[in-house]
C-alpha cells in the first residue's frame, strides 16, 4: 500500500508555468486553498484517490459525447474570464439541489473573490437557452494544460447532459488554444458519483509516485 498523501496549501497567487507544475503533481484547487491526496472514504469503504488528465493530441469523443453535442445545438455559449452574476449565483443554488448529501454552501467554496485573477487567471462557460442562462462551468488556465474547478447546470434540463456539455466546450477550447493537457479532477478505484469523468479517450492516470500512465477502463 502507498503511503498516505494529504497536503494543503493556500495560495494566493500562481504562475502558469507553476500551475501546470502542481496539476502534473496531482493538486487541486478551490479558489486559494490548493491540496492533494491519495485515499479517500467514500460510503464507508476506503478507496484510491485517482487523478485524471486527457491528453489532448489523442483526444477524439465518443458517439455518446457527440449525442450530447448535437442534442445542444439549439443553445448558445460563450467562453470569457470569470465574472460572477448574479445569475449564476442563482444557478448554483438551484443545481446544489440534487445533492443529497454534502451539498456546497457557496459558489465561493470553489472560486475566490476575484476569480479571473486570483490564484491564477481562470475562465468561465456559460450556456443560453435563449436568454436564459442554464450552465456554467469555470477552468484554470496554466501555460500548457487547463483545468476543470466547477460545474453546474439548471436540473431541469438534466435530460441534456449540460454537466458533460460544459466539459466538452472546456476541451474544444483547450485544442483550439493549442494546450496540451486538460485536467478534469480525480475518480476513485471503486464505483462512484465520478465515474462520468472516467468516460473520455486518451486519459491518463497519475501512480502518486510523480508518473502519468495511459488510463485503461
Amino acid at each position: 500500500m502507498q503511503p498516505l498523501i494529504f497536503e494543503e496549501l493556500h495560495i494566493d497567487f500562481i504562475t502558469p508555468i507553476d500551475m501546470d507544475q502542481m496539476l502534473a503533481e496531482g493538486w487541486r484547487h478551490f479558489g486559494t486553498y490548493f491540496f492533494r491526496y491519495n485515499m479517500n472514504i467514500y460510503k464507508g469503504q476506503l478507496c484510491n484517490v485517482v487523478p485524471l488528465r486527457i491528453r489532448l493530441e489523442d483526444f477524439s469523443f465518443t458517439k455518446s459525447q457527440r449525442k450530447i453535442i448535437k442534442k445542444a445545438t439549439g443553445f448558445s455559449h460563450k467562453i470569457q474570464p470569470v465574472d460572477i452574476s448574479t445569475e449564476q449565483l442563482e444557478l448554483f443554488h438551484l443545481h446544489k439541489s440534487r445533492f443529497k448529501d454534502g451539498a456546497p454552501s457557496s459558489l465561493y467554496d470553489f472560486l475566490s473573490e476575484n476569480p479571473a485573477k486570483v490564484p491564477g487567471k481562470a475562465k468561465e462557460v456559460l450556456i443560453y437557452d435563449d436568454k436564459k442562462l442554464i450552465a456554467a462551468s469555470y477552468f484554470d488556465l496554466g501555460r500548457e494544460a487547463i483545468s476543470s474547478i466547477y460545474g453546474m447546470f439548471d436540473t431541469s434540463y438534466n435530460k441534456y447532459s449540460l454537466g458533460i456539455y460544459t466539459m466538452i466546450l472546456e476541451i474544444e477550447y483547450a485544442i483550439r488554444s493549442g494546450y496540451t493537457y486538460y485536467y478534469h479532477g480525480y475518480c476513485y478505484d471503486v464505483e462512484s458519483f465520478y465515474d462520468y469523468k472516467k468516460k473520455f479517450l486518451a486519459m491518463e492516470f497519475y501512480d502518486w509516485e510523480e508518473h502519468w500512465h495511459p488510463y485503461e477502463k
